[in-house]
């Protein structure tokens, strides 16, 4: 574990981010009081979000709704 302050922090965090992807955990000062902890995530992979996940497909039997407007259209196209 390293402890900096938060002057060096700011004005290297990208060497430290580096340090973190590393296995480093970084613990940041200010005015004498710890006020941060920066550690490794626990998982590298990324989940999900439920937006983006597949919905769920209801089936029932019998003719399917969409089929059957698309055959009521073409009954009133045909008249």
């Amino acid at each position: 574990m390293k402890i900096i302050n938060f002057t060096d922090f700011r004005k290297k965090a990208s060497s430290y981010f580096s340090e973190v992807e590393q296995g480093e955990t970084i613990v940041i000062i200010r005015h004498g009081k710890a006020i941060a902890k920066i550690s490794p995530a626990e998982s590298t992979e990324l989940k999900t979000p439920s937006w983006k996940k597949p919905g769920l497909k209801l089936a029932i039997k019998g003719a399917s709704l969409s089929n059957a407007i698309m055959e009521e259209r073409e009954s009133f196209n045909h008249t």
